[in-house]
C-alpha cells in the first residue's frame, strides 16, 4: 500500500488511492512519489514500477515532443488544466486531460504536485477543461461511505445518495445498519466488521438495502485509516451497484442452461446436474436411473394444428411430468419432442419402472388447448446405474438405445436397456452402412406381387416390392431395412430409385411386346413434398411411360396431416393421370371425413384384419365395415395378405374387388411375373 504523500491527509489519501480515477503525486523535479489504483489501471504499471520514475517515462512517442515541459507549466496558485499525450505500459498512446495542483508545506511553499489524468478521445479547449477538476471523491460514480471508530457515518458522496436513496442528512450520524439487508449470516457479517476494525482490507459482494426497502447487490471494498500512532480513526467503504450486471449474468445463465419454451434444464445443463448426482451416488453406493422419453404423435399435432398449439402442448406435458416427479429428480427437455429424467436415488431397479408407468399414466388424460383436445403417448427407455454404467454419456446413450428399440416396434410404454439391446443397435448402424453400399452397388431390386380380380380370377395389377440381395446375408427382409431407411432419411433416395426402376421395367415390358396391367408403387410420407409430382414426371418422361400405367400407394398417416399442401400435391398427381391408393387401411387414424376430402380411388384392407377371417368376429366386422364404406364412396377394394380359400370366399361375398397374397402368389422377379401375365395364369374362385 502506497504511503500518503506529505501534505495530504492520510484519510483523504486512502480514499484517493482506492478510486478508479488516476491520481498521482510528484516532487518538484517531476519524480513520482505516489501512484493510486486508478493510475495503475490506466497505465498498466504497478506502484512499485512507477514510484521513483520521472514523469517523462509516461510521455508519448516522439511525434508529441512539442508538448510543453512539465516544469514550464507549474501552477503558481490554483490548478492548471491542459491536454496531453501519454503512453501506457503496452505501448499504446492516448490523449488525456491533465489537472495539476501544487502541494504546499506548512509555510505555504511548494513541495510537490498532485496530478490527475482523464483519458479522452475528444479535443476540447483548455478553458473548457477548467471545470473538470472538482472534488474527486464527490464526483466519483462509486458510492463512498466513511465511518468513525463507533461505526457512525460521518461522510458520504453524491453517488452514495444516488445508489441508496438516502440524502446525506438522513445518513450522517447513523450506523451502517441503515443499509443492512438481513440476508447475510453472522459469520459473513463478522468478516465485514473485522475489516472495518482493521483486520485488513476486504473486497467482495454484499446485498444492500435501499431507502425504498429494495435489496440490491453491490461490489464493495472496505478499509481503514490509521493515525500516526497506528490507531484506527476511520473506516471507509467504496461500493458500486451491480444489479444490472447480475441480472444480465442470470439472464445469460438462463439462456445457456435452460430450455426457453418449458423452463426445464437443457441437454448440457442436464449433463452437468447428473454428473454431480452420479458423483454422490458413487460415494454413497446408491442406485439411480435415466429415463429417455420420446413423445408419440407430437409431429402430427405440429403439422395439423401449427407450432403454437404444439409449443403449448409441450409446456403442459412438462408440467404434468414435474407433478409426477420428486423435487430431487431432474427433468430436462433435450430436443423438440424428447424429454429425459434422472432419478438420482432409488432403492431398487424396479422403482424406475414404477416412475416410468406414472409418467405414461399422466399423459392419458387429454390436453385441452384452445378448445382442441389432444392425446399423446410416449416411449420410454430406461437405463440403471451402476448396472448399465456410471457416467452420464453412457447412460444417456443406453437409454436412447432402449427408446429407439421400443419405437422401432411401434410401441408406447417403457423398456429397460440391456447389453443385448446395445449389440442390436450396433448391428443397426452396420446395416445402415451396408444399405448405403447396396444402393451404390445395385444390390436392390424389385419383385412384383400380382393383384387378382375376385370376379374373373385374372391378374389385374401388381405391387412393386423392394428387395435387398445382400452378397453375404442373402435376401434381407424389408421389415428390417425400411424402418431404418425412414429414420435415417435414406427412404428419399430409395423411393426415387423405386419409382425410376418401376418405370424402367414397365418400359422394358412394353418394348418386349408384353401388355402389362397397372403397377403400384409405395410412397413414404417423407417423399410427399411439393417436388414429388415433378420427380415422378421426370421418371415417366425418361422411360416414356404413360401415367395411367402407374398407381401410387400412400399410408393413412399422410392423410392425418390434412394440410392444404397435401391436398394440392394429390390433385397435381391425379391431374397427371396417376391413380392414388390407400395402403394398410384401418391401421391409422383416418375416417370417412378424410376419405371424402382426398382423390383416392382404391382402398387396401390391411393384412392384420384379413388374418382372422372368417373365424374372428372382430376381423370380419372390420372388413365388412371397410368394404361397405368403400362401396359408398365408389372406391375399389383390395384385400392384402390373403392366404386361404376361406378368406377369399368371405371377402368375395362381402363385395371385395381384388386380393393380393400368398393364396395366389408372393412377390416374384420381373421375368417371372411377365410369364404369369403372358400365360394368363388365373386364380380359381371355386
Amino acid at each position: 500500500m502506497t504511503p500518503a504523500p506529505d501534505n495530504i491527509q492520510p484519510l483523504a489519501w486512502r480514499i484517493l488511492e482506492q478510486l478508479q480515477a488516476p491520481v498521482m503525486t510528484l516532487d518538484l523535479a517531476g519524480y513520482l512519489t505516489s501512484w493510486n489504483r486508478g493510475a495503475q489501471n490506466l497505465f498498466g504499471y504497478t506502484p512499485a514500477e512507477a514510484i521513483g520514475q520521472h514523469v517523462l517515462f509516461l510521455y508519448a512517442q516522439d511525434s508529441f515532443e512539442g508538448e510543453t515541459p512539465l516544469a514550464e507549466i507549474l501552477p503558481e496558485h490554483g490548478d492548471t488544466v491542459t491536454e496531453v499525450w501519454r503512453r501506457k505500459k503496452s505501448g499504446e498512446n492516448f490523449k488525456a486531460v491533465l489537472t495539476l495542483s501544487l502541494l504546499l508545506d506548512d509555510a505555504q511553499q511548494p513541495m510537490g504536485m498532485l496530478m490527475q489524468l482523464t483519458e479522452t478521445t475528444e479535443t476540447l479547449q483548455p478553458q473548457e477543461r477548467q471545470k473538470l477538476h472538482s472534488s474527486i471523491i464527490e464526483d466519483s460514480d462509486q458510492g463512498i461511505l466513511i465511518t468513525d471508530v463507533h461505526e457512525r457515518i460521518v461522510s458520504v458522496n453524491a453517488a452514495f445518495s444516488n445508489i441508496t436513496g438516502y440524502l446525506p442528512s438522513e445518513a450522517l450520524g447513523q450506523t451502517t445498519d441503515l443499509l443492512r439487508s438481513g440476508v447475510h449470516d453472522a459469520s459473513f457479517r463478522a468478516k465485514v466488521r473485522a475489516a472495518m476494525s482493521g483486520s485488513g482490507p476486504w473486497q467482495g459482494e454484499i446485498v444492500g438495502k435501499r431507502k425504498t426497502g429494495e435489496l440490491f447487490p453491490q461490489s464493495v471494498s472496505i478499509s481503514v485509516v490509521r493515525n500516526d500512532a497506528g490507531n484506527i480513526t476511520h473506516a471507509f467503504s467504496i461500493f458500486s451497484d451491480i444489479s444490472v450486471l447480475r441480472a444480465a449474468e442470470e439472464r445469460m445463465q438462463q439462456l445457456v442452461n435452460f430450455d426457453s419454451l418449458t423452463g426445464l434444464p437443457n441437454r448440457s445443463h442436464f449433463h452437468s446436474l447428473v454428473d454431480l448426482g452420479l458423483a454422490g451416488a458413487r460415494r454413497n453406493e446408491s442406485f439411480g436411473a435415466i429415463l429417455a422419453i420420446d413423445l408419440r404423435r407430437f409431429n402430427v399435432v405440429n403439422e395439423t394444428f401449427g407450432h403454437e398449439i404444439g409449443d403449448e402442448l409441450l409446456r403442459q406435458v412438462a408440467q404434468r411430468f414435474k407433478q409426477v416427479l420428486r423435487d430431487e429428480d431432474v427433468l430436462a427437455r433435450i430436443a423438440a419432442d424428447e424429454f429425459v429424467v434422472a432419478l438420482l436415488s432409488v432403492n431398487k431397479r424396479e422403482h424406475s419402472g414404477i416412475v416410468a408407468q406414472k409418467l405414461l399414466a399422466c399423459l392419458k388424460p387429454g390436453f385441452t388447448i384452445e378448445s382442441i383436445v389432444l392425446h399423446v403417448s410416449a416411449s420410454i427407455g430406461v437405463t440403471v446405474f451402476p448396472e448399465d454404467g456410471m457416467d452420464t454419456a453412457t447412460l444417456m446413450q443406453f437409454a436412447d438405445v432402449a427408446v429407439k428399440r421400443l419405437k422401432a416396434e411401434g410401441e408406447s410404454g417403457y423398456l429397460f436397456y440391456s447389453p443385448e439391446m446395445n449389440q442390436r443397435a450396433k448391428e443397426r448402424w452396420q446395416l445402415e452402412g451396408e444399405l448405403r453400399q447396396a444402393m451404390a452397388s445395385s444390390h436392390l431390386l424389385l419383385h412384383y406381387q400380382p393383384k387378382v380380380s375376385l370376379r374373373s380370377g385374372r391378374i389385374v395389377g401388381a405391387e412393386a416390392l423392394i428387395r435387398w440381395q445382400h452378397p453375404q446375408k442373402g435376401m434381407v427382409s424389408p421389415a428390417l431395412f425400411i424402418p431404418m431407411a425412414e429414420e435415417t432419411g435414406l427412404i428419399l433416395d430409395i423411393g426415387d430409385w423405386v419409382l425410376s426402376e418401376a418405370c424402367r421395367q414397365i418400359k422394358a415390358w412394353k418394348d418386349s411386346g408384353i401388355h402389362m396391367p397397372v403397377v403400384s408403387v409405395n410412397l413414404s410420407a417423407r417423399q410427399f413434398d411439393a417436388q414429388l409430382p415433378a420427380r415422378i414426371q421426370v421418371a415417366l418422361d425418361r422411360y416414356e411411360v404413360p401415367a395411367a400405367s402407374l398407381q401410387l400407394e400412400i399410408t393413412e398417416s399422410l392423410l392425418v396431416r390434412g394440410t392444404d399442401s397435401v391436398m394440392h400435391i394429390m390433385n397435381d398427381l391425379v391431374a397427371m393421370g396417376l391413380a392414388l391408393s390407400m395402403d394398410d387401411f384401418g391401421t391409422g387414424y383416418s375416417s370417412l371425413a378424410y376419405l371424402k376430402k382426398f382423390p383416392i380411388t382404391t382402398l387396401k384392407i390391411d393384412r392384420s384384419f384379413v388374418v382372422g377371417i372368417p373365424d374372428d368376429d372382430n376381423d370380419c366386422a372390420i372388413a365388412r365395415a371397410i368394404v361397405t364404406m368403400a362401396q359408398q364412396l365408389r372406391q375399389e377394394i383390395v384385400a392384402e395378405g390373403v392366404e386361404t380359400k376361406a378368406q377369399m370366399h368371405f371377402l368375395r361375398a362381402l363385395g371385395c374387388d381384388q386380393l393380393q397374397g400368398f393364396l395366389f402368389s408372393p412377390g416374384v422377379p420381373a421375368d417371372q411375373f411377365a410369364r404369369m401375365v403372358q400365360d394368363r395364369v388365373r386364380l380359381s374362385l371355386d
